[in-house]
C-alpha cells in the first residue's frame, strides 16, 4: 500500500481559511488522514475547491496532515472531473476538532454506494508490551467476524463500524471470515502489532465484485511512561550473583557512606 503525503494540503495548515471551508477560529488544529476504499476509481479529494489529492488510488492512504480545526465540505471527484463537476461522494460540514486525530475514509457503503465516513483515532496510551488494535469495516459485505490466528477477536463488525481492542505486541494471521461462519473474505495476512503502536486494519472493497482488500494503517507513538522505579538492579550488580554476596555489598556501600558522614562532620 502506498503511502502518499498531503503535498497539496499545504493550503489547509492551521489558520488558513478556504473557499467552502469555515474553520470556526484559528485555535488549534487536528491530524488528518485520508483513506480510499472505493474499488476501480481513482479520483481527486477536495475541501471546498482546493484539491488535497490528485490522482488517488483505491487502496491508498494518505496523511496525516494537520488541519486547521473548522468544518469542512469534502467532496471526491472521478480524477480531472471537479472541482465543478458531479461529485462521486461528498460530505457537507465535516467538524475537525481541535487536538484530535481523524482518518476520512472514502468507501462503499453496505448497500455498494459511494460514502466518506469520518473516524476518530484513539491516539490513548497503550502498557508496555501492549499494542492497540482496531478492526473497521468499510466494504459492500454484510456482517464479518475477524480472526487472528483463526480465532475469532471481533464478532459481528458491520459497515461502518469499528472494533478494537488492547492487545499483545507480535505478529498475528489475520483473516475476516463472514459472521458466524468459516467462509474467508479476505485473506488470512500476516500484521505486525509494534507494542506502543495503534495499527487500524480496513476492510474495504466489494463482496459482489470480488474486490474485498485490507488496508492497514499505523500510528506510532502510544507508549506509557513507566508505572514505577524498576526493581532490577540496572547493570549495577549481576542478577546472577548469590544474595549473600549482594547484601554484603550493600551492607559496604552504606557502612562507608556513614563513615564518610562522619568524617566530614568531624572536620567540620
Amino acid at each position: 500500500m502506498r503511502l502518499l503525503r498531503l503535498g497539496a494540503a499545504a493550503a489547509l495548515l492551521t489558520g488558513l481559511a478556504l473557499g467552502g471551508a469555515s474553520p470556526a477560529r484559528a485555535a488549534g488544529s487536528s491530524d488528518v488522514s485520508v483513506l480510499h476504499g472505493i474499488p476501480g476509481l481513482t479520483v481527486d479529494v477536495y475541501a471546498g475547491d482546493t484539491k488535497l489529492l490528485s490522482d488517488f488510488k483505491p487502496g491508498d492512504l494518505a496523511g496525516p496532515v494537520k488541519l486547521a480545526e473548522g468544518t469542512y465540505d469534502l467532496k471526491v471527484f472521478p480524477a480531472g472531473q471537479g472541482p465543478s463537476g458531479t461529485p462521486a461522494v461528498q460530505a457537507t460540514g465535516v467538524r475537525v476538532p481541535a487536538g484530535a486525530n481523524l482518518t476520512v475514509a472514502a468507501h462503499l457503503g453496505a448497500d455498494g454506494k459511494p460514502v466518506l465516513t469520518p473516524f476518530v483515532n484513539d491516539v490513548g496510551k497503550v502498557a508496555p508490551g501492549k499494542a492497540r488494535l482496531v478492526v473497521r469495516h468499510v466494504a459492500a459485505a454484510p456482517a464479518v467476524d475477524v480472526r487472528a490466528g483463526g480465532q475469532p477477536v471481533f464478532r459481528d463488525l458491520v459497515n461502518p463500524k469499528e472494533a478494537k481492542a488492547d492487545v499483545a505486541a507480535g505478529t498475528v494471521s489475520a483473516d475476516v471470515v463472514l459472521a458466524g461462519t468459516g467462509t474467508v473474505a479476505i485473506g488470512p495476512a500476516d500484521v505486525t502489532l509494534a507494542e506502543g503502536t495503534s495499527t487500524i486494519v480496513y476492510a474495504w472493497g466489494s463482496a459482489q465484485d470480488k474486490s474485498l482488500k485490507l488496508a492497514v494503517q499505523t500510528i506510532k507513538g502510544l507508549h506509557s511512561a513507566p508505572a514505577g522505579v524498576p526493581s532490577g538492579t540496572g547493570g549495577l550488580l549481576d542478577d546472577g550473583l548469590p544474595g549473600w554476596v549482594v547484601a554484603a555489598t550493600l551492607a559496604a556501600l552504606a557502612a562507608a557512606v556513614v563513615s564518610r558522614r562522619r568524617l566530614v562532620a568531624a572536620r567540620g
